[in-house]
């Protein structure tokens, strides 16, 4: 593959009123890495079409359903074929269009959480090694810089021994009954479509993620508290957990949508013998560093004495804000660098090939089962196994 010409990639999902695929496709247009040539944008093939349309989409590969276009890039030579495909649909379909893309021999991106259910995730985590393919997923916050300045410095050391490791997202957009008039309240409530979990699986998943993401632990117990506050509700709309970590730590997340008249409040504080670090999204441009030892101190992006991982994920100058789109321009960065070395025959930089895996995605739906059986269960704390 030329590193020179853009990757060539259909979307599936993502068309008229959905939030997340524009975002995607901002993001994969911003550094002129990614072209959309190829897409089934919703799962009304009326909708697609119009959506495609509107896209610019040629018509012969703007398509109706997801099993038409893979049955056209099949058709296709490796010369106009598409290189990845980006799965931004409701979370009920991420498995079938995933596992069939997969056993193809496409690259693949995937919107969070990967799946339903932690068979489903052993299964594409197993097709994605056999067919040695590329699997990102969106876990979109662990591309900014501030986050990977933060696993950083707690991967160096310089926190010491971690003690507590705590994140909040509290959002309000469900404080309110919105469900009926809302398409991405519609969804995400309805357990055919979102699964076991409603909020704790929409953000609490990127929760989970953070802390993984940034300390490196994972917890081996848990004790969660799944609330259902608006009425007539199927699936949680507020979740709280305590976390317990082999090597000791302790934990806790809570997960909000009910938070009246917060926005997208996600905020992260990791613990240590030697001090403490805090980064919040709705600010997410600096990093506030308070050692044991020494005075409080705030680090900015873009500043010349960040980790190279954290100067590599930003574009301009310190004090020219970056934040939500260009975190998911990182993720897509990472994985076209890998798709890239592994054309070329190589193994990727590690720094350059920084990117949620499939094997993230497991982890966070097996989470996402332990949450749902802990709070079901008479039990103070489940194990994670």
């Amino acid at each position: 593959m030329s590193n020179q010409r853009k990757l060539r990639y259909a979307m599936v999902g993502g068309g008229h009123g959905a939030f997340i695929g524009a975002v995607h496709r901002k993001a994969m247009a911003l550094d002129g890495q990614f072209e959309l040539v190829a897409g089934a944008l919703s799962s009304s093939p009326e909708r697609a079409r119009e959506s495609g349309a509107a896209l610019g989409l040629a018509d012969g590969r703007n398509h109706g359903s997801w099993q038409e276009l893979l049955a056209d890039e099949l058709r296709r030579g490796p010369d106009e074929r598409i290189d990845l495909v980006s799965i931004v649909t409701p979370n009920h379909v991420h498995h079938p269009v995933a596992l069939a893309f997969v056993q193809a021999g496409f690259h693949v991106v995937c919107d969070k959480p990967l799946v339903h259910t932690g068979a489903q995730a052993d299964e594409l985590v197993a097709a994605v090694r056999k067919a040695g393919t590329v699997f990102g997923v969106t876990y979109n916050y662990t591309g900014y810089p501030m986050v990977r300045e933060a696993r950083h410095l707690v991967r160096s050391g310089a926190l010491g021994t971690l003690r507590k490791i705590a994140v909040e997202y509290n959002q309000g957009w469900l404080a309110a009954a919105v469900d009926g008039g809302n398409k991405q309240a519609d969804w995400r409530l309805d357990p055919l479509r979102s699964g076991s979990a409603g909020t704790m699986a929409d953000i609490g998943s990127h929760a989970e993620n953070l802390a993984a993401t940034v300390t490196g632990l994972r917890p081996d117990a848990l004790c969660a508290d799944l609330t259902v506050f608006g009425a007539g509700r199927r699936l949680d709309d507020d979740a709280q957990l305590l976390l317990r970590y082999a090597e000791g730590a302790r934990g806790i997340i809570v997960a909000s949508q009910v938070a009246a008249g917060l926005e997208n409040d996600l905020r992260l504080q990791v613990s240590g013998t030697l001090g403490t670090l805090v980064w919040r999204q709705e600010e997410p441009n600096q990093l506030v560093h308070s050692p044991l030892d020494g005075p409080r101190r705030i680090l900015t992006r873009g500043s010349p004495w960040l980790s190279e991982s954290a100067r590599r994920a930003g574009r301009i100058p310190a004090g020219h804000p970056e934040a939500f789109i260009e975190a998911f321009a990182n993720v897509y960065l990472g994985v076209a660098a890998d798709i890239r070395a592994r054309a070329d025959g190589r193994i990727a930089d590690p720094l350059e090939a920084d990117y949620p895996r499939v094997e993230d995605g497991r982890q966070g739906v097996r989470f996402i089962e332990k949450v749902v059986e802990s709070a079901a269960s008479s039990r103070k704390w489940t194990a994670l196994g």
